[in-house]
């Protein structure tokens, strides 16, 4: 293999490079799924006018397939819309939740982000171990991440001590 300038390389792209680490990562909003989802809508409309204009002419590039593109754009463009949830918990909010769900003092944590249901709502699976060594119990807690509900909180004896 030669090591030419011209030669094309994969990496990793910039926010996922370990290397260049300056802070600590910020977990993107689900509110960015308006964009596509505006996307997507503008181009059933276009689709949907274009059927409409041409569907009377013997157009060889305008069929009914652009009427089926413009249906199944809207159904992806409006789910996209009604999934695209601002989120007000972040993952530090959400252990501060959790530390008060399980009712012990929360040595080891974890914050994982899920979504939930049809509309995809997001939500941190929270995974808390007690402050003692070894962890004498461990506590799962779901956590809306709109509104702060506690979903669900599971607490138990850990089983690995």
């Amino acid at each position: 293999m030669s090591d030419s300038p011209n030669e094309i390389r994969d990496e990793l792209p910039s926010d996922l490079n370990v290397t260049a680490f300056v802070g600590p990562y910020m977990f993107p909003d689900n509110s960015r799924r308006r964009i596509p989802g505006l996307i997507y809508l503008v181009i059933a409309a276009l689709s949907f006018a274009l059927w409409v204009v041409q569907r009377d002419s013997e157009s060889a590039l305008v069929s009914d397939g652009f009427l089926g593109a413009a249906i199944l754009l809207s159904l992806v463009g409006l789910f996209s819309l009604s999934s695209s949830w601002r989120m007000t918990v972040d993952e530090k909010l959400a252990l501060v939740h959790a530390t008060r769900a399980v009712g012990f003092a929360v040595g080891h944590a974890s914050a994982q982000q899920v979504w939930r249901g049809f509309r995809s709502r997001p939500t941190w699976r929270v995974m808390c171990y007690s402050a003692q060594e070894p962890p004498l119990q461990r506590g799962l807690v779901l956590i809306d991440a709109i509104d702060a509900r506690i979903v669900e909180c599971l607490v138990e004896a850990n089983p690995e001590s």
